[in-house]
């Protein structure tokens, strides 16, 4: 529990003008801790360059219409307060500018908590030195412990996106779940499943080197990429596709398997980070295979029996989708559970 008193400001970190996953969760929290918490909070962008861009805020952004600052001294440093930083290295450097303000990480990856160690614009990189790094995750794991993070100790609580990264970082003290939500739009997508066709979508930017194997070794399946292509004819490939396929790390939920879900697509993964975890890719375990090259065959033999039998391994993902479904209260209800107003309590500062 982290109290709220009837002064208290959040701010939550946020990289300047930039769209990807992380800063939209980022922007959703701001948003739901001041309409349905009524909390005073505010986006603090930080790296804001003036002579690049006349606005801090990313036009993905704007919808959400939270207040901002850009500068560090416009974050008061007393106890009332709270900073809430993302788990990236630019993120949580944030903290050791701070004596006073209450700190918090929000753990959106664990893989960018140590790829952001090696190469500090991780939002930046290319998806191919992101795979091929994404591999290599153990290793670096080793070498930049969490444990001995001085930085990381700054901080007084801990937000995590997935059990996963609970369980990574099961060391820290004073952890919350806070996880996400698809899109309330993109929830409400019909998709009509007498058009799904014998299509395998796929992410290149996740897994690429075991799928490629796979692929290979079925080249009498159409495999589609979701790469270059516009969020709109991403949607409609999803729509199209009866299976989607994810052999990627899954460094925290990943929003393409659920898109996919709630598109109609049966959805296949392998063993690696949170797709290991029940509580973060619900999904029976017939669908999740170790990425090893023995497991090909009996992933080809799963995604044909999707094929040939689509309208009863549909149904294997109705609770994949209810889950995803209730996301979006399940996030105010965590917020509300984690944020606690203590106002008309004797505590006061």
């Amino acid at each position: 529990m982290i109290e709220i008193y009837k002064n208290t400001k959040i701010f939550v970190a946020c990289p300047a003008n930039v769209s990807t996953g992380g800063p939209e969760l980022l922007h959703q929290l701001a948003y739901h801790l001041r309409k349905d918490l009524n909390i005073d909070a505010y986006m603090y962008y930080y790296d804001f360059d003036e002579n690049k861009f006349k606005n801090p805020v990313h036009r993905e952004y704007e919808k959400y219409d939270n207040p901002f600052v850009t500068k560090l001294n416009e974050l008061e440093d007393n106890k009332k307060n709270i900073i809430i930083v993302p788990e990236i290295q630019e993120g949580i450097n944030l903290l050791q500018h701070f004596k006073n303000i209450r700190k918090g990480v929000w753990f959106l990856s664990v893989d960018n908590y140590y790829l952001s160690k090696v190469y500090e614009k991780i939002l930046f990189l290319d998806f191919n030195k992101l795979d091929l790094l994404s591999n290599k995750i153990e290793k670096l794991a080793k070498k930049f412990s969490y444990e001995k993070d001085p930085l990381l100790k700054l901080a007084d609580f801990y937000l995590f996106q997935s059990y996963y990264a609970i369980d990574h970082f099961k060391n820290l003290e004073d952890k919350c779940y806070l996880s996400d939500y698809l899109n309330k739009d993109f929830l409400k997508i019909g998709t009509d499943l007498s058009n799904k066709e014998d299509i395998v979508a796929f992410n290149p930017k996740k897994g690429f080197s075991f799928t490629k194997k796979i692929i290979s070794s079925a080249k009498y399946i159409k495999f589609v990429p979701l790469i270059n292509t516009s969020r709109d004819e991403v949607i409609k490939t999803l729509q199209k596709a009866k299976v989607y396929i994810d052999f990627g790390n899954h460094p925290g939920k990943d929003r393409i398997p659920r898109e996919a879900a709630i598109l109609g697509c049966c959805v296949i993964t392998g063993k690696r980070g949170s797709a290991a975890f029940f509580e973060d890719v619900p999904i029976p375990d017939e669908y999740k295979f170790e990425d090893r090259e023995e497991n090909i065959p009996k992933i080809v033999d799963k995604i044909k029996d999707c094929f040939e039998n689509y309208g009863e391994k549909y149904k294997d993902f109705d609770y994949y989708r209810e889950v995803i479904r209730n996301e979006p209260q399940r996030f105010i209800e965590d917020l509300k559970k984690i944020f606690v107003k203590v106002w008309n309590k004797s505590t006061s500062l």
